[in-house]
């Protein structure tokens, strides 16, 4: 029924159809849902369920799809079932050696000459040196990880017991730091400078945000106390905050915040400025009640697709930078 729902209301063929049109990579978006990924050719204006082509893996197995990372032509996309990778803009399809269930995915910043991924699970946190095609654990275990950042040297880890974070890239994690309340973290944004200027925010459960200017070690709050804030995207000047009581914007590091509107009801799980930081302004959001589109910053929102289901994970390519483009302000 979930599946059936979601292409009728996008308009698109049913979820067993597999497509062969050219992929237009500007147009393209990749959507993850508990059914298993999406793809739409026209930037949100109709979905159609990827399954793969029969010269290849099936992805009717994936499960949740909560970690999509395009990078050009390679499409890596993780679920309860593993990690699957594309090397055709996501057409046909193959399984990797990693373990399920994925939360997040995230590649070296140059990936044509360093493979490595990390992979972050429900169990820990996974690397691999061959771009997937192999997996080892790290001594982070035990511990859901639910998002990654690795500006370099650090890697910066948001996981059911805080914020940790590892110099010698995953051999040994500090963390969560003096100041930080307990409660899984679920969004960050990094300075676009941290090796230099390590600031970082954080949401942390119901607590709202919390800032971290030496790298992690201390922390105070930084507003939304009370709101479960499920990302953080950090454009410039602004931060920008997607919560469940609305999209909120800060211009002073999280000492004021400005709601700016609403995406419907839903809790938010992923948000996507798919233009920066060329452009600030257009942006998708994925709640649990559907994924919506905003061409002016969050002010007003319109549906874009999954109306009433819920969106775990939303990407395009080329994608984002690595780092959420925030530099603090003096």
């Amino acid at each position: 029924m979930c599946l059936l729902l979601s292409a009728s209301l996008a308009g698109g063929p049913s979820a067993g159809q597999n497509r062969t049109d050219p992929v237009t990579a500007s147009l393209t978006l990749f959507a993850g849902t508990p059914a298993g990924l999406w793809r739409s050719r026209d930037w949100g204006g109709s979905w159609q369920r990827v399954l793969g082509q029969t010269t290849g893996a099936q992805l009717d197995l994936l499960g949740a799809a909560r970690g999509i990372m395009p990078l050009g032509p390679l499409v890596y996309v993780g679920g309860e079932e593993g990690i699957y990778l594309s090397k055709d803009f996501g057409e046909i399809w193959e399984r990797t050696g990693s373990s399920p269930p994925v939360l997040c995915l995230l590649s070296s910043r140059y990936p044509q000459s360093d493979p490595t991924l990390f992979v972050g699970t429900a169990a820990g946190l996974l690397k691999s040196g061959d771009g997937g095609r192999t997996f080892a654990s790290t001594s982070l275990w035990g511990t859901s990880v639910f998002r990654l950042e690795w500006p370099g040297p650090a890697l910066v880890m948001a996981t059911g017991r805080g914020v940790l974070i590892s110099n010698d890239a995953g051999a040994h994690f500090e963390g969560p730091g003096e100041g930080l309340p307990p409660g899984d973290v679920r969004a960050m944004a990094l300075s676009s400078f941290f090796a230099v200027d390590p600031v970082l925010f954080v949401g942390v459960g119901q607590a709202g945000v919390f800032r971290s200017s030496n790298g992690g070690r201390t922390w105070v709050s930084a507003g939304l106390a009370g709101h479960r804030v499920g990302d953080l995207i950090w454009l410039g000047p602004f931060l920008y905050a997607a919560a469940d009581g609305g999209f909120f914007r800060s211009e002073d590091a999280g000492t004021t915040w400005t709601r700016l509107g609403t995406a419907g009801a839903g809790s938010p799980t992923q948000l996507l400025f798919p233009l920066a930081p060329a452009a600030g302004l257009e942006a998708f959001l994925a709640t649990d009640q559907g994924l919506f589109h905003t061409l002016d910053g969050g002010k007003e929102w319109r549906p874009a697709g999954f109306q009433g289901e819920s969106v775990l994970a939303v990407a395009t390519f080329p994608p984002p930078s690595p780092l959420r483009r925030g530099k603090t302000r003096k």
